[in-house]
C-alpha cells in the first residue's frame, strides 16, 4: 500500500485538499497520513485542526514552527523550523508521497525536507501567476516536485513549458471546486441558519437572508510597510455603505499583524455596528457565505477559484492575485477607498454571475487519487529540454 503523506499548514491549505484526504482515505491502494503545522494549529488563527480533526481526519504529527511577528524576517525563520520539524516527521513516517499545495510559504519547507529525503514530491495548483512572494514559492515548488496537478489547461502548459514531464502534468481541475460542487446541493439559508450562535465572532448579527459583504483580505508580502493603510482604505469604503459585513481574519503572512492592527483600530474608533468579526470558519460554512453574499470584497484567491464556479461577484484589490486566470464574476480595483467603493456598487447592482468551471468541475480529489496509485515517476528527474 503507497503511503500518501498530506500537509496542511493553514486554513486556506485545507480547504485546497480536503477533497484529495477524503479520496486517499478511501482508496484500498492509499494510505493517508497527516501532518499538520505552521497556523493550521494555533488557537489565534482559528486553529483549523480542530475542524479537522471533526471532519474525521487523526493527524499523525504535528509541530510548531510560526514565529510571532509576522515579519519578512519571522516568515523566513518560521520557514526555516518548519523544514527542520517536517524532517522529523517524514523520518518517523516515511512516506511513499508527500501531496503539497499551491504556494504558501509553509509548503516550501515541507518541500524541501521531502526532497532532501528522497520522498516523491506531489504539487498541487501549480503553474498559476500572481502577485506577491508565493508566485516564487510556487514555481519554486513545481521544480522540485514529480508529479503535478495543474488546476486548468494554461496552468498545465505552463508547467511543461517550466521543462516538466507532460506524462506527469495532469490537468484535473481544483479541488476546491469539489468542495463548493458538493455544498451547492444543499440550501445554503438553512446552512447558514446558527451561524453567529455556533461560531461567535466579534460584533453585531444580522438577518443573512438581508444584503450582506463578506471581506477576506490578507497582507501582500512584497508589500510590506504598506498592508495598514491597505485595509484602513478598505475599511472607509465599506464604512461609507454602512452595509452589514462579515469579515474574515488574516492569515500569518508578513504583515497580516498590521491587518490585524488595521481592523482593531478600527473597530475602537469607529465603533461599526455593521460589522461583525470571525477568526475562522469551517469550509462549508465561507462556500455557503459565498454563495450568498452580496459581494465578496479583498485579496483572497477564493474569489477568483470558487467564485468562478458559485458565480459570486467578486471584488479583487490589489496586486495579490495579480495576472492569476479569472471569470468574469471578478472586478479588479486599486487600493484607494473610492476605487473600492466604486466597485463594489458596481457589482451590486450587477448581482450574481453565471457558474463558469475554468477551476473543475467537482471531481479533482477522486482523479488525483487514482492517478497516485499508477504514478511512477523517476525520483532524480530532469528539465526536458
Amino acid at each position: 500500500m503507497r503511503k500518501v503523506c498530506v500537509f496542511v499548514g493553514s486554513r486556506a491549505n485545507y480547504s485546497s485538499i480536503k477533497s484529495v484526504m477524503i479520496a486517499v482515505k478511501a482508496h484500498s491502494e492509499l494510505e493517508l497520513q497527516l501532518v499538520l503545522g505552521t497556523s493550521a494549529v494555533l488557537d489565534r488563527f482559528g486553529k483549523v485542526e480542530d475542524l479537522i480533526r471533526k471532519d474525521g481526519f487523526e493527524p499523525d504529527f504535528t509541530f510548531h514552527n510560526l514565529i510571532e511577528g509576522e515579519t519578512p524576517a519571522t516568515m523566513a525563520k518560521s520557514t526555516g523550523l518548519g523544514l527542520m520539524d517536517a524532517s522529523v516527521a517524514f523520518h518517523n513516517l516515511k512516506p511513499d508521497m508527500l501531496v503539497v499545495v499551491g504556494d504558501r510559504f509553509e509548503m516550501m519547507s515541507v518541500t524541501l525536507a521531502a526532497a532532501y529525503m528522497n520522498v516523491t514530491i506531489v504539487h498541487t495548483m501549480g503553474g498559476e501567476v500572481t502577485g506577491t512572494i508565493d508566485e516564487s514559492i510556487r514555481h519554486a515548488i513545481s521544480k522540485f516536485s514529480h508529479i503535478h496537478f495543474p488546476a486548468n489547461e494554461d496552468s498545465r502548459q505552463r508547467i511543461i513549458r517550466m521543462g516538466e514531464d507532460p506524462e506527469f502534468v495532469h490537468n484535473v481541475g481544483c479541488p476546491r471546486t469539489d468542495l463548493v460542487a458538493l455544498e451547492l446541493q444543499n440550501d445554503s439559508y438553512k446552512v447558514l441558519k446558527d451561524l453567529f450562535r455556533i461560531f461567535g465572532g466579534v460584533g453585531k448579527s444580522f438577518d443573512l437572508k438581508e444584503p450582506y459583504l463578506l471581506v477576506s483580505q490578507h497582507s501582500v508580502t512584497t508589500e510590506f510597510g504598506e498592508n495598514r493603510w491597505q485595509i484602513e482604505e478598505t475599511l472607509e469604503a465599506l464604512d461609507k455603505l454602512s452595509m452589514p459585513v462579515i469579515m474574515l481574519w488574516p492569515n500569518a503572512d508578513a504583515g497580516s499583524d498590521d491587518i490585524s492592527k488595521g481592523i482593531r483600530v478600527f473597530r475602537e474608533n469607529k465603533k461599526p455596528t455593521w460589522l461583525h468579526l470571525f477568526k475562522n470558519l469551517p469550509t462549508h460554512i465561507y462556500i455557503h457565505l459565498m454563495n450568498t453574499t452580496e459581494c465578496l470584497i479583498g485579496n483572497s484567491s477564493s474569489g477568483v477559484r470558487e467564485g468562478s464556479f458559485i458565480g459570486t461577484p467578486v471584488v479583487n484589490i490589489g496586486t495579490r492575485q495579480n495576472k492569476r486566470l479569472r471569470a468574469n464574476n471578478v472586478k479588479q480595483v486599486g487600493y484607494k477607498s473610492e476605487e473600492i467603493l466604486a466597485g463594489i456598487k458596481s457589482q451590486l447592482v450587477h448581482g450574481k454571475y453565471a457558474s463558469d468551471d475554468m477551476y473543475g468541475d467537482g471531481d479533482a480529489g477522486a482523479k488525483i487519487a487514482e492517478i497516485l496509485v499508477n504514478s511512477n515517476p523517476k525520483l532524480q528527474k530532469t528539465i526536458t529540454y
